[in-house]
């Protein structure tokens, strides 16, 4: 005969039988407690079919009389995906009190229901889906709106700490859940900031995941930024507030289903100043900003930072930098969040600096992470402001000590000539050591002008730019024209005859392609890029601004200025004899013609980073 059909509210409403596992081996009586919430559990709407032979009163009276093989059935269905799926979050407390307590008791009763029950509660972590009724349709969307969410999340991770506390081996079962369940990069901003959210709250009490956490993120958060680059995030702002200017915005249309999102720019919003109008962008700045308050909440305790915990959250985040970030080129933001744990003390921005430059002198590693890791050193000493000037210097004297052994080795040998294939290492230092020059030259000239003059020297630029490799035909042309103009002024070394030189061996060149196209040579050989270039994420801005070195502008009078050497009566009497002892050519500066001063400081529009190309007025107008 054929088992009867019973609707009943399951797993939402599995009190009762939670209630006679937790009792599995324990005595028989007191079954009016089991059966204490039946008004709950039966009133409830029902939402799925089940089939197991009787009602769920019967079912539980046999089990109690030994009768189990119904009971069993019933568990089954506990496990069946879809009845996971029912709500069971928002029901009375005391509801969910015994289904936490069922959860623990079935993953220790029977361990094979683990992955799902891990599973069901991953599933938890995002808002919840919707089915709205439109017409005859049925459209689907995220409850973003959820006011219970924040307690839902709290009740996942209890359950998962429940279903830990019996199950020691948890941590090692819920990660590959984790990865799977993770939403789609192109899911809604407030799904995504969810889910990574809850992970990071993982990543708190279950210790052991944290790596793994932070790896996956920051791999989610790397897909977003490459596929934004700093350039479209700018020309999307720049396109809204032109769009904005005089008209009000409008209330976007009901999403319709946000898997079938298209990547339209968002109407900027008076109401929200840190929207983000690329969609991308809106995204990841969401997500790093996330990412970057949880950093200084484990680095920080009582407002004081914690040593042993910062250096723990160091060595996962040096890890995951090294195997994510440093092979990643022109990432434009998702970096700033070693830039941000090393302005916590200045011990872990020497040890990030020692790390790269550790990498950048070793010969076994890649020729291309070498020259990343040069980049980032450039990038870091020019813009990292809590980075002392005594630093800086010791920074500078590794990498100059570094390039001059450099050249002792291949001056004379048979590779001695101008190739990025064979010295791109080597270039990428150049470049760092230029780059930190241009940003820093104030600092490093402030305060006592001779003693500064002195140090800077004595770091022999001359021979590094004279040398047969020739760092000024590879380096970014922006930076060779601001490190040619700084160098000139201080008369450390003159760069314009070796940039002439190059310019007349580097007249445009067109070389056909087989397909018969006609193509320019490339302008930046290098593939330069400056990962700690400004951070135009509206959110994340605020984390970084207050420790970030601006590029400060100059005005055209300044630049003109650097035509010329500096003179003797603009330096201050101490320095006056030593200018005329050991700079005694300060009057035979190397003429060059007035057009390649100029012609040098427009960078090719296709070369990347800063400082900005300032274009300085004809003065024969």
């Amino acid at each position: 005969m054929a088992a009867p059909l019973l609707h009943a509210r399951l797993p939402g409403d599995a009190s009762a039988p939670a209630s006679a596992v937790k009792k599995l081996g324990a005595s028989r009586t007191g079954i009016s407690d089991m059966l204490a919430l039946e008004n709950d559990f039966f009133n409830s709407p029902p939402r799925k079919t089940v089939r197991f032979g009787g009602t769920v009163t019967e079912v539980l009276l046999k089990y109690k009389k030994g009768e189990t093989s119904d009971f069993e059935l019933l568990k089954n269905q506990l496990s069946d995906p879809d009845i996971k799926r029912l709500p069971w979050l928002n029901r009375s407390k005391t509801v969910v009190e015994e289904y936490l307590a069922f959860l623990g008791n079935l993953v220790s009763a029977q361990t094979v229901f683990l992955r799902p029950c891990l599973s069901m509660i991953a599933s938890h972590f995002v808002p919840p889906r919707v089915i709205i009724k439109e017409g005859d349709v049925d459209v689907s969307d995220s409850d973003d709106e959820d006011e219970n969410l924040p307690a839902n999340f709290d009740t996942c991770h209890r359950a998962l700490q429940i279903i830990a506390r019996y199950v020691p081996s948890t941590p090692w079962f819920l990660m590959p859940i984790l990865v799977g369940k993770f939403p789609f990069v192109q899911k809604s901003e407030r799904t995504l900031e969810c889910y990574v959210h809850n992970l990071l709250r993982i990543s708190v009490y279950f210790p052991t995941l944290r790596h793994e956490i932070l790896e996956l993120i920051i791999e989610k958060l790397l897909k977003l930024d490459v596929s934004a680059s700093r350039q479209d995030i700018e020309d999307a702002e720049e396109t809204a507030a032109q769009t904005c200017v005089g008209t009000e915005s409008t209330e976007g249309l009901f999403n319709m289903d946000e898997d079938e999102e298209t990547e339209r720019e968002t109407v900027a919003d008076p109401q929200r100043p840190d929207q983000m109008v690329h969609p991308v962008a809106e995204r990841l700045d969401i997500l790093l900003s996330l990412l970057l308050s949880y950093i200084k909440d484990v680095c920080y305790v009582d407002g004081k930072i914690d040593n042993n915990k910062t250096k723990d959250l160091y060595r996962d985040l040096i890890n995951i930098f090294d195997k994510l970030l440093l092979p990643t080129h022109a990432s434009c933001h998702v970096q700033f969040f070693m830039f941000y744990l090393c302005s916590f003390k200045l011990g872990f921005a020497e040890a990030f600096l020692e790390h790269l430059w550790k990498k950048l002198q070793d010969p076994n590693n890649p020729a291309i992470i070498r020259q990343a890791a040069g980049n980032y050193i450039g990038s870091f000493l020019a813009r990292a402001k809590f980075i002392p000037l005594i630093t800086i210097k010791s920074c500078l004297d590794l990498l100059v000590n570094w390039l001059h052994m450099y050249l002792d080795n291949q001056d004379s040998g048979t590779k001695a000539f101008c190739d990025v294939a064979l010295h791109g290492p080597f270039y990428a230092a150049c470049q760092a050591v230029f780059y930190t020059f241009v940003f820093r030259h104030k600092q490093l000239l402030s305060g006592n002008l001779k003693e500064g003059l002195r140090y800077l020297q004595g770091l022999n630029f001359e021979r590094i730019v004279m040398s047969q490799l020739n760092p000024l035909k590879i380096c970014l042309p922006s930076v060779v024209s601001f490190f040619a103009a700084l160098t000139n002024k201080y008369q450390l070394v003159f760069c314009y005859t070796i940039i002439e030189r190059n310019n007349r061996q580097m007249l445009p060149v067109i070389r056909n392609t087989a397909g018969g196209d006609s193509v320019q040579t490339c302008t930046n050989p290098l593939d330069t890029f400056f990962p700690f270039d400004p951070c135009v994420l509206k959110r994340s801005k605020k984390f970084i601004d207050p420790i970030y070195q601006i590029w400060e502008d100059m005005s055209a009078e300044e630049l003109q200025e650097f035509k010329k050497p500096i003179k003797k009566e603009t330096v201050e009497d101490e320095d006056d004899d030593f200018l005329k002892g050991e700079v005694a050519h300060n009057d035979t500066v190397i003429g060059i013609t007035p057009s390649s001063f100029d012609a040098h400081f427009r960078s090719p529009s296709s070369s990347v980073g800063s400082p900005p190309v300032l274009y300085m007025p004809d003065q024969s107008l």
